[in-house]
């Protein structure tokens, strides 16, 4: 994946214009895989960049603009601003994005004179003096719990590292269900689809990189054929 893309071969039906599946390797599937353990609101950070249709955009937007009055900044962060997972700089084609997203140490606060508690707000008081918590500091992460973007890329390309295995090919159906690829289970689909006219069926490669991601991303919230809308222009 030295070029940031990365080849998807899709059996399209040409009679209604469907991707019936695609056959990936281990970096497209550990993309996909990547999507459910991400935060709402990071994704929702992640779409509002390029655009974001639905409700909780909207959700998000009043949060923004809520005040101090009506809501404290630490909790506000919460969120806005959820505490992401340690991978998300190193997801497959999402990381040149999420490297846009703040990534300032979140501050803390604790007690001048009992520094053993900890709390988020500093309107928050100490459970042994009754002490105000304003006493800020910053928890920064360390290096060694980090996965930087160029270990994880050279811990996938030697099939180490991610969700799955590297020597497997696997079959992505139109709906982002995944299962391994076999010649079985393409017939045994072939079947399921009721597809009559091999003559109808076409293999389209196609290549796959940062801004395909963010669409299939984006698709994913809203539609049960996700491959067919994001690869084949469909609305």
């Amino acid at each position: 994946m030295a070029s940031g893309k990365v080849s998807l071969k899709l059996l399209v039906d040409k009679s209604n214009r469907t991707v019936l599946f695609a056959e990936a390797s281990k970096d497209f599937v550990d993309f996909l895989l990547h999507i459910p353990a991400l935060p709402v609101g990071t994704v929702v950070r992640l779409l509002a960049q390029t655009g974001m249709a639905g409700s909780v955009g909207n959700l998000y937007g009043s949060i923004e603009k809520l005040n101090e009055v009506d809501i404290t900044s630490s909790k506000k962060d919460v969120p806005l601003k959820p505490k992401a997972p340690a991978f998300l700089s190193a997801i497959p084609f999402l990381s040149p994005w999420t490297s846009s997203l703040d990534s300032t140490p979140k501050t803390y606060y604790r007690c001048p004179y009992h520094p053993d508690y900890v709390a988020e707000d500093p309107s928050a008081k100490c459970p042994q003096c009754d002490h105000s918590m304003n006493n800020t500091f910053i928890l920064v992460q360390s290096p060694a719990g980090k996965l930087t973007a160029a270990a994880a890329s050279a811990a996938e390309s030697d099939g180490k590292g991610g969700f799955v295995q590297g020597v497997a090919t696997y079959m992505v159906m139109d709906d982002l269900a995944v299962k391994p690829m076999s010649t079985i289970s393409s017939i045994t689909m072939l079947n399921q689809f009721n597809v009559k006219e091999i003559g109808h069926l076409e293999e389209k490669v196609i290549s796959f990189g940062m801004d395909e991601g963010m669409k299939l991303l984006r698709a994913s919230f809203h539609s049960k054929k996700v491959l067919t809308n994001v690869f084949l222009g469909e609305k």
